[in-house]
């Protein structure tokens, strides 16, 4: 038996911290073979995004045909998706290759402030997509705006966001709490079994570029190892953070520098 694979659907992030970048670094670093489809092109640093290119539809469609006709696809990350073309083509070849594990993570926002999903997305990636999936990340303001609300501040609401976020049709929802406040960063796992904690301490660094794409592409790799959903998200968070305490090791750029995928490497 091979190496497992895994693929990016994904936004390319031209300074290397998030996106599809970083989704890559991801699926080396956990010795998943990463395969990659990209969807816009963005124009970015560490300081902020100046401009997004959107791939057409028909391009990001072939791009996925290129991959799953060839490729034994484990696991499927889907990430930056600007638009409700790319959504619904991408929800169309989900449903026409049915892999066996569907990670979204329903990119709204960039760390630096900027947008990067039209409005009229928001719908779709509620209708066509998120119940393609078996699990989906929002992070809280990402959370509240799939649900039209106003982001949870206590547990007790984010878990009640993430039982309602399961009525749109995903079996799993992570609620990532990286935006809250307080000595922990707590995610919450929902299922129809009920809710999961998983708490690390919350690291003081300004280098943060890229969490969000990198904890829902670690889940990936995890599932496409064979992993279970719970210790999927359980030896990712651990990454992540691991990735997030290295980070201030990189020194890069002058704005929210990226984590430290790789740092095992430096460890050595």
């Amino acid at each position: 038996m091979g190496i497992p694979i895994a693929l990016t659907i994904a936004g390319s992030d031209s300074s290397g911290g998030a996106g599809i970048q970083a989704d890559l670094k991801t699926f080396a670093a956990a010795n998943v073979y990463g395969a990659s489809v990209i969807t816009a092109l963005t124009a970015q640093n560490t300081q902020g995004v100046s401009a997004v290119f959107d791939v057409p539809a028909d391009f990001i469609a072939a791009q996925i045909e290129a991959v799953f006709s060839d490729l034994d696809i484990s696991a499927v990350k889907i990430g930056m998706v600007a638009n409700r073309a790319a959504i619904e083509t991408i929800a169309t070849n989900i449903a026409r290759w049915s892999p066996r594990h569907v990670v979204v993570d329903p990119v709204m926002v960039a760390t630096s402030g900027a947008r990067l999903l039209a409005d009229n997305a928001v719908d779709a990636l509620r209708q066509h997509l998120i119940p393609r999936a078996h699990l989906i990340t929002p992070n809280l303001p990402e959370a509240a705006a799939l649900l039209n609300e106003v982001v949870a501040h206590d547990d007790e609401t984010i878990r009640d966001q993430g039982r309602r976020l399961l009525d749109l049709g995903c079996p799993a929802v992570l609620i990532k709490g990286g935006h809250a406040e307080g000595r922990e960063s707590i995610d919450f796992l929902m299922t129809s079994a009920g809710a999961v904690r998983f708490a690390a301490p919350r690291v003081n660094t300004n280098n943060t570029h890229g969490t969000g794409c990198s904890l829902s592409s670690a889940i990936a790799a995890g599932l496409a190892k064979g992993e279970t959903m719970e210790a999927a998200v359980r030896s990712a968070k651990t990454y992540v953070h691991a990735a997030i305490m290295a980070a201030d090791q990189l020194k890069v750029g002058h704005g929210h520098g990226p984590i430290h995928h790789l740092y095992r490497l430096s460890d050595g």
